[in-house]
Formats: C-alpha cells, sequence, structure tokens
C-alpha cells in the first residue's frame, strides 16, 4: 500500500493506493491515532486507488472513527472503487460511515 498524507485547509487527507490490509495497516493506524485524537478533528480517507480492504483494515478505521466522534470531529471516506465498497456494504459499515464519491463531494461536507 501507498499512503500519502496532506493538508487540504483544515482537513488531514490520506491517499491510500494498493491493498489495504493486516500487513499494510500499522503506518496508517500511526497516523489515524494521531490526528484523531486532535479536538475537532476533520480527517478524510481517500479510498480512490485501493484495491481491496480486509477486516483488520475496517477494525482500523472504525477505531479511527469512534476516537474521532470522542473529540466532536468528523471522519469521512471517499473515492471507493466498486469492489472496496461491496466490502462495506457486506458488513453493514457503509451505514457508520459517511461515504463520498469523490473528494470535491466530502470537502464541501466538511465546509457545512
Amino acid at each position: 500500500m501507498d499512503m500519502k498524507t496532506r493538508v487540504a485547509g483544515e482537513v488531514q487527507v490520506v491517499d491510500l493506493a494498493g491493498r489495504f490490509d493486516t500487513n499494510t495497516v500499522p503506518p496508517l493506524a500511526a497516523w489515524l491515532e494521531q490526528v484523531t485524537s486532535v479536538p475537532g478533528a476533520h480527517v478524510l480517507v481517500n479510498l480512490a486507488n485501493t484495491t481491496f480492504v480486509d477486516s483488520t483494515a475496517l477494525a482500523t478505521l472504525v477505531q479511527a472513527l469512534k476516537r474521532c466522534q470522542q473529540v466532536k470531529g468528523e471522519l469521512f471516506l471517499c473515492g471507493m472503487r466498486r469492489p472496496v465498497y461491496m466490502i462495506f456494504e457486506l458488513t453493514r459499515l457503509d451505514k457508520a460511515f459517511n461515504i463520498f464519491v469523490d473528494e470535491e463531494h466530502a470537502m464541501q461536507a466538511f465546509a457545512n
């Protein structure tokens, strides 16, 4: 997995590419723990170039979402390819997360 982090306005953004699984989770988990602990955190995980997610990856995202909610922040996901989105549907996590078609729509939601 390739991971690139950046800041867009007040939003911490991470772009993921490739497989997001047990072997590739640790660096993202560490980054998410850091940015989701800040009060009022705005975090966007861009999955546009992610080809696969496993249960460890999903658990990492759920933990980050909970941490973010505890500090009155928001964590959004965007850009999912159909196979990745299907995993979220099957696990019903599509109901837990705010998932946007692309980064532009997610950024508009943060602004509101």
